[in-house]
Order: structure tokens, then C-alpha cells, then sequence
């Protein structure tokens, strides 16, 4: 028996546990029940997947039908409880977290690691938001959801489909295909390739709900990284994909820098990445999540944080898979609201 083999066998015991729990945490949970439609997106690994680029294309495409919506996050990577409604121009990254502070830019954020608080707070707090977009919480059982999208990451999938210690899943892939009204699979930014395409068929012939089909796209002009040397640096979960992209736009890679998720830059790591941008003669490029955490920061830090340039992406479905989504949203709306018509309820 190979060494790897033995240790997955003892991790087994965990693994099992880790997902019992999860399944008992939810199904003997008292949901609160907002006032107001939410619309949940989440995924069923550990690790990034794409799930906050959902949410933010969800909100632009409810404020393109007149709606009111506001984001609720849990705050990763913050230290603030919650809730608190995030201010981008005043908050840090250290207290409400690196995605809560993007967010707060395209719409009203509220962070709270009690959800159902977080939605009360958005309810009560003057801002007139008449939907909320839940970014994460598939598994969590405070907070009734109208419609929940989970994201599936095209390349890894599932990996291998175990729960936590012994595999990425949260809990029973089973119990929480139940949980989601609709999957989105987020491919590799050059093309779905035959991992993704492999993930989708699966999730078609096991999932009874819409599989719905994305993929990262940069935002702006890109022309500067084509043909550019890059030291490449991401702090984010899946940082993989953020190197294939620039690679994808043309750049020649010299360094890829991977950070954990959520990492807080210390001056010697921006000693270090500055050093070797000038040994390459290459341009810094990074992610917006790991530049808005060095937002207000002085020193080498604020040297790194202005130099260093910044790749947004944006999660783009094609025109069909598009439709699909706006007609699971406008029944979601629909339902809550108890009337006919997609029109904005005061």
C-alpha cells in the first residue's frame, strides 16, 4: 500500500465526521426568513472557485432591471464581526476583508458572520436595498435562500469528491446538489478543455437543476501585458488560474509569487517582490484582491501598491446561458414577492 493510501485511510474517520456534521448543522437549523428575496451564491469546495465574480455580475444585472440590491458577506480575512456596512473609502481590508471591500465598490455591502443579523441589518438600515446577493453560505442554515447557485471550478471539479481533511468538498456532494437550484460551472479563461467539459457532462447527468456554463474575462485594455515580462503575484485561492490568464493575454511569466488566500502583505514580501521586478525587468502585475489590501499602506508596501499593475476580471456567461440566469432570478423575484411581473417592489 503506497504511504499516500494509508494516510487517506486514516483521514477517513474525519473526513466522515466533517460531513455528518455539516449535514446535521444544516438540517436542524432555524433559518431566518428576510423580508426580502435572496439570492445566495456559493460552491461546494473549499478554495475560490469564482464565486464573488458570480455575485457581482448577478448585482449588474439587477441593477440593469431597476433593482435595489445589496451584498451580504461574511467578511473573510476581516476582523470585524459584523455587521457592518463596508465603506471602500474608509474601511481596511484587516477589518470587513479583501472581497467585501470590491464589492463595496459596485453596491451596498453589509459583512456579518451571522447572516441572518447581516440580513436584518440590511433590512433596517435606511439604504431602501430590495434584494439581497448572499456571496457564500451554500451550507449555512441561518438565512432562508430564494434561489442558491453553486459554482463549480471547471478545471479541478470535485477533486476527489471527499469531504474536508480527506478532499475539498464542505459536505456530501449528494446532500448539497439538494441545496442548489442551479450550478455554474466557471471554466479556464483560454477555453472549457476536456477537464471542464468532463465536470459539466457529470453535473448534467447528476443534477436535475439548469447547469449553466462562464468564464473569466479581463476587464479594460490588456494590450500592455502582450509580448511584457510579468512577476506575476496572487494571493488568492486558486492562483493558478490567475497565472494562465496572463499567460492566455500574452505575457512571458518569469516569477509566479502564490501567496495563501487573504494573505496581509509584510514589508519584506514587498521588499522582496520590488527586488525582483528589478532583477527580471519585468512589470508586477496582481490580482484586484491582493491590491486592495495594500490600500493605505506606506512604506514599501505603498511603493508595491503603486507600482504594481492590476488584472480585473469579470465572470462572462455566453447570450443563452445569460437568458437562463435572468429567468432564474426573475422567478426567484417573483415567487418572494408573491405577484406576477419582474417590476421592482417598493
Amino acid at each position: 500500500m503506497e504511504q499516500s493510501d494509508w494516510r487517506a485511510r486514516l483521514l477517513y474517520p474525519i473526513a466522515a465526521t466533517y460531513g455528518a456534521l455539516a449535514v446535521r448543522r444544516f438540517t436542524h437549523g432555524r433559518p431566518f426568513r428576510s423580508q426580502l428575496p435572496v439570492i445566495c451564491v456559493g460552491n461546494f469546495t473549499v478554495g475560490g472557485t469564482g464565486k464573488t465574480p458570480l455575485a457581482l455580475l448577478i448585482v449588474r444585472a439587477l441593477k440593469g432591471r431597476g433593482e435595489r440590491p445589496a451584498l451580504l458577506a461574511r467578511g473573510y480575512g476581516g476582523r470585524l464581526p459584523g455587521p457592518r456596512r463596508v465603506d471602500p473609502g474608509r474601511d481596511a481590508a484587516a477589518e470587513v476583508g479583501d472581497e467585501a471591500l470590491i464589492m463595496a465598490q459596485q453596491a451596498t455591502t453589509f459583512v456579518a458572520r451571522d447572516r441572518a443579523a447581516g440580513a436584518r441589518a440590511i433590512e433596517e438600515g435606511g439604504e431602501r436595498a430590495n434584494v439581497i446577493v448572499m456571496d457564500d453560505g451554500l451550507q449555512n442554515p441561518s438565512l432562508t435562500k430564494d434561489l442558491t447557485i453553486a459554482v463549480v471550478d471547471g478545471r479541478r471539479g470535485f477533486g476527489t469528491a471527499k469531504c474536508c481533511r480527506r478532499g475539498p468538498l464542505r459536505a456530501p456532494l449528494e446532500f448539497q446538489l439538494r441545496l442548489a437550484d442551479a450550478v455554474l460551472v466557471n471554466h479556464p479563461p483560454q477555453g472549457p478543455g476536456q477537464e471542464a467539459s468532463a465536470v459539466g457532462e457529470w453535473l448534467r447527468r447528476r443534477f436535475p437543476g439548469p447547469v449553466l456554463e462562464g468564464r473569466p474575462q479581463p476587464v479594460g485594455d490588456t494590450s500592455a501585458f502582450k509580448g511584457a515580462r510579468v512577476v506575476a503575484i496572487a494571493g488568492i485561492a486558486n492562483p493558478e488560474r490567475f497565472f494562465r490568464l496572463l499567460e492566455a493575454l500574452g505575457a512571458i511569466v518569469v516569477e509566479r509569487i502564490a501567496f495563501p488566500d487573504h494573505h496581509p502583505f509584510s514589508e519584506a514580501d514587498a521588499d522582496r517582490l520590488l527586488r525582483l521586478a528589478a532583477a527580471n525587468k519585468a512589470m508586477l502585475v496582481t490580482t484586484e484582491k491582493d491590491h486592495v489590501r495594500l490600500a493605505g499602506s506606506a512604506g514599501l508596501k505603498g511603493e508595491l501598491r503603486a507600482i504594481a499593475r492590476v488584472l480585473r476580471i469579470e465572470l462572462t456567461l455566453e447570450a443563452r446561458d445569460m437568458e437562463r440566469l435572468s429567468s432564474l432570478i426573475d422567478l426567484s423575484l417573483r415567487a418572494k414577492r408573491g405577484r406576477a411581473g419582474t417590476g421592482v417592489a417598493e
